[in-house]
């Protein structure tokens, strides 16, 4: 009988910076390397954990004097549209979605760079050249998947690969439990679209299709106006102290 114990993963902590979120805050993580066999297990038990991955980096807030990131997860089964989300499928309704391998593409990197430079000029990922985007898709070790959100050309058939505009870009882990919404972008331009939203109601519906419960949406950060939107796909469970519990917004006003 094999009796050596299995490899524990190790962790580390990153130095002080500043927090990308809150004014006069620092920020510190918690990390390790998603590497090897076990890798997708693992990043099952660190998602639900509260981790995020990054490339093959899954990661937590560790912060010494805030704990305002707080991990979502949608309840997806038990989600329900309201009037303005129905709007945003309606308006969507001549995009088609398909999925494919965590592969990158030249039309990808042209329309993440748009986004980059509309949404985050000054943010840490703003001066990604083509290479970190390729590395940041493919350096996955884990069930990883990009799906593509395309305007459907007249004619083109639901059957065919689609070969409309490029509109939107997830890259999506998909896990035992669900799927967790890793990286999305779309075209700027297209703020009536609500693509963002669009992509996560679409997660969602992907997510019941699959039998599976839940949609890890990561961070959402009290009193940040860039997470703010996160609270509104309900039910949503957060991470506390004592595990997931069902949100309450009314806690918030």
């Amino acid at each position: 009988m094999n009796t050596q114990a299995t490899p524990s993963p190790q962790f580390y902590l990153t130095a002080p910076a500043v927090c990308p979120y809150l004014p006069g805050e620092m920020e510190r993580k918690v990390f390790t390397h998603l590497v090897g066999p076990r890798a997708a297990e693992m990043n099952d038990l660190l998602t639900q954990g509260g981790f995020r991955r990054s490339q093959n980096i899954a990661y937590r807030p560790a912060c010494e004097s805030c704990r305002a990131c707080v991990s979502v997860r949608i309840l997806a089964n038990d989600f329900e549209h309201n009037r303005s989300m129905r709007r945003v499928l309606a308006t969507n309704s001549d995009l088609v979605s398909t999925v494919y391998p965590a592969q990158p593409s030249t039309e990808q990197f042209s329309l993440f760079r748009r986004y980059l430079d509309d949404r985050h000029q000054r943010g840490g990922m703003s001066d990604m050249s083509a290479l970190d985007y390729a590395i940041m898709v493919e350096d996955t070790h884990v069930n990883t998947r990009i799906i593509e959100y395309r305007r459907r050309e007249p004619g083109s058939g639901i059957s065919n690969e689609p070969k409309g505009e490029l509109l939107a870009v997830a890259l999506t882990d998909m896990m035992s439990d669900g799927v967790s919404m890793v990286y999305s972008f779309f075209n700027p331009e297209l703020e009536k679209r609500s693509l963002g939203t669009f992509m996560i109601l679409d997660h969602i519906n992907r997510t019941k299709a699959l039998g599976l419960p839940h949609v890890y949406l990561g961070y959402w950060v009290k009193g940040s106006s860039k997470m703010g939107y996160k609270t509104r796909f309900l039910p949503q469970e957060h991470l506390t102290p004592r595990g997931w519990e069902l949100y309450d917004p009314s806690t918030d006003a």
